[in-house]
């Protein structure tokens, strides 16, 4: 509806600059509804550090990007409109998550940067959900937009875990790829695949549909659930709610060191703040990573690997070094129930630690309940004097299983059979001892070393 005449004349008659400074506060859409109230106010609706701000807000536009000669800043917030417009609430945090991770890693895993694919095309995102009969989300859209995952190398974009003889990296898959692996069989029913590990099979799903306990957008790992003779009963480990809270959350993680770099390579450890203990010259920090591919729901068997950093300060006295000789470890698990362990060395190593050194190694453990803590002590003696032996602490960190919904078809068989062994099964969550426990590769897992 247009402006009454009266009200018009009035707003003509303003100084530019009050109307300027309101303008400032308005979105683009009301600067277009002003830009029809009268010419003054399509004049002054167009002016140029307007759009400038809105550029930068939205397309995280710069002079630099808009270069000598180029159209006025209203222009190209049209331009861009009309490539990027429909992935208006997701463009600026996807776009700032891409160019902030490929910042950070083309100085640590060029290699990663130079995996990545161009942003597929409009008709070609048109064309998988055809292919596939779904929608896919606005969000993934426009992430894939900005580039189309990446080659199938190693390592892969989306984290990397390695043990002795287990090792994990995740690539994440072009949107072709992805489609080719498009699940519509019962237990998974509209999953699309978002990563890939050639090493495990292992890979991330993309709920397209809310069906079979799953919500639409949900990011999960299958998990079969081992107890059911019923190929469809399928466990979730869920990993995001959303693509762009998944992989923001991810890039997150990576740009602040929260994941660390460890041979050109993203290790999806995650350390608790304060998760540090110094003793004299010594200090240890523990970070844990949970291991999906070698976990279940049914029957509760939640595999964790950690990794230990044992430092000797720089500044401490030559004859402060000294050797490990044992370990002490207090586990407690999520039902109360403590366990302690005592061992000679760590891994099968003495380390000896001297001013400046750092000693790195990885261990595992699994538990029965979904959460559990450890705490501990090494001993050394010094090298000075074999006599003199003390204890290092070892900080408190906790280990917990990650959200996980169980398969509808557990639940509906549940409901139907209420045989007393799988009511044993659900009432306390233990189920026994996991030490020696076979990973499916021929792997043992050394509990607490």
């Amino acid at each position: 509806m247009a402006a009454p005449v009266e009200l018009r004349l009035v707003l003509d008659q303003l100084p530019a600059d009050p109307l300027l400074l309101v303008f400032s506060f308005l979105d683009f859409r009301d600067l277009i509804h002003c830009s029809f109230v009268s010419r003054r106010l399509n004049q002054l609706s167009g002016h140029n550090p307007l759009w400038r701000s809105l550029c930068s807000r939205y397309w995280l536009l710069t002079d630099a990007d808009r270069g000598a000669g180029a159209p006025s800043w209203r222009a190209l917030f049209r331009q861009y409109y009309l490539e990027w417009g429909r992935y208006l609430r997701h463009y600026a945090v996807l776009k700032t998550s891409w160019e902030t991770l490929k910042t950070f890693l083309s100085q640590r895993c060029p290699r990663m940067i130079a995996s990545l694919k161009d942003g597929a095309k409009e008709e070609e995102l048109d064309s998988i959900e055809t292919q596939i009969g779904f929608k896919l989300p606005e969000d993934y859209r426009c992430s894939y937009r900005l580039h189309n995952g990446q080659k199938l190398v190693v390592p892969g974009l989306m984290g990397s875990m390695a043990l002795s003889n287990h090792y994990r990296s995740e690539d994440l898959l072009d949107v072709e790829t992805a489609a080719g692996g498009f699940q519509q069989r019962k237990g998974m029913r509209q999953c699309l695949p978002l990563t890939f590990c050639f090493h495990t099979g292992l890979s991330q799903y993309l709920a397209l549909e809310a069906t079979e306990g799953r919500n639409l957008s949900d990011i999960f790992y299958h998990c079969p659930d081992q107890l059911a003779q019923d190929p469809s009963a399928i466990d979730m480990f869920i990993t995001g709610t959303s693509f762009s809270d998944w992989f923001t959350t991810y890039v997150n993680n990576v740009v602040t060191g929260e994941y660390p770099i460890i041979r050109d390579q993203i290790f999806r450890y995650v350390r608790e703040q304060q998760c540090v203990a110094t003793t004299g010259d010594l200090s240890v920090t523990v970070s844990t990573a949970f291991l999906p591919e070698l976990s279940s729901v049914h029957p509760p068997h939640f595999f964790f690997t950690y990794r230990i950093r044992i430092e000797m300060s720089s500044s401490a006295s030559p004859d402060a070094a000294c050797q490990l000789d044992s370990r002490y470890w207090k586990i407690t698990k999520g039902n109360g129930e403590e366990e302690e362990v005592r061992g000679p060395g760590v891994v099968g190593e003495y380390p000896v630690m001297m001013p400046g050194k750092v000693h790195e190694y990885a261990s595992c453990t699994t538990f029965s309940t979904t959460s559990e803590h450890m705490e501990g002590h090494y001993t050394f003696h010094r090298l000075a004097n074999k006599e003199e032996v003390f204890n290092v602490l070892i900080p408190r960190f906790h280990m917990v299983c990650p959200p996980f919904r169980k398969s509808v078809v557990r639940s509906v068989s549940l409901s139907l059979d209420q045989s007393s062994w799988l009511n044993d099964d659900d009432s306390d969550g233990d189920h026994g001892d996991f030490r020696g426990i076979n990973l499916g590769d021929g792997a043992q897992c050394p509990r607490h070393v």
